[in-house]
């Protein structure tokens, strides 16, 4: 079972912007295509950054889930003839997951580990669902619409700061996993999004012990 140290994992999660700053574990393959991006590392490591562009967040953050009542549903890796799994999801997130689930079907490839920030945060929670792989997600929107527990539902971290906005929202949906919420003494308010702040707050919790130290799922 992979495990990582949350300071690591929020290291990787600032670092994903620019692959060239991801040092170690190396970056295997990388995905940059439909204004999705993605990176997989060396042992299979799934790491996700957040929106880069405004596009990419009217594209994907914006889209809601039910439009016309349609049910959007993502397929397991492995059970794919039981067809779709039944949970619901925003549609914007659930299509940024779907194009690197895709992806990592073509090269054959099933995570062991997912990381991700922001929109890629998000996204980690519903492959963290998919592969049944543990996940970590800084500043994690929501993207599930139940407000009740589904299977595989306690694999992934989330860790957010309490003033921070796109943790939020949309309101009407609900995290996936176990999610600690922090607060700072310094409050940040629009700019408490980026990972530099996220990992200040891990660095300050080291006196409150709020976050947990490591995680596996």
């Amino acid at each position: 079972m992979t495990t990582y140290r949350l300071r690591d994992a929020a290291t990787l999660a600032e670092a994903c912007y620019k692959a060239e700053r991801i040092i170690k574990p190396p970056v295997i393959k990388s995905l940059d295509h439909s204004d999705v991006q993605a990176h997989l590392l060396k042992g299979n490591i799934l790491l996700l950054p957040g929106s880069n562009s405004v596009r990419d967040y009217v594209k994907f953050n914006l889209r809601p889930l039910r439009l016309g009542d349609q049910r959007l549903v993502l397929k397991t890796a492995t059970t794919a003839e039981k067809g779709a799994s039944g949970t619901k999801w925003h549609q914007g997130f659930l299509r940024y997951s779907i194009e690197i689930f895709e992806w990592l079907k073509r090269e054959g490839v099933q995570p062991t580990y997912i990381i991700g920030h922001s929109l890629g945060a998000a996204a980690a929670q519903i492959l963290s669902k998919t592969y049944n792989t543990p996940a970590i997600g800084f500043a994690a929107p929501r993207p599930k619409w139940s407000k009740h527990g589904v299977v595989q539902d306690g694999r992934c971290l989330l860790v957010n700061r309490s003033d921070d906005p796109v943790a939020k929202v949309p309101s009407a949906y609900h995290h996936m996993g176990r999610t600690k919420v922090f607060t700072s003494a310094k409050h940040r308010s629009l700019f408490a999004h980026s990972m530099r702040h996220y990992i200040s707050i891990i660095e300050e919790d080291d006196k409150f012990a709020v976050l947990p130290e490591t995680w596996g799922g």
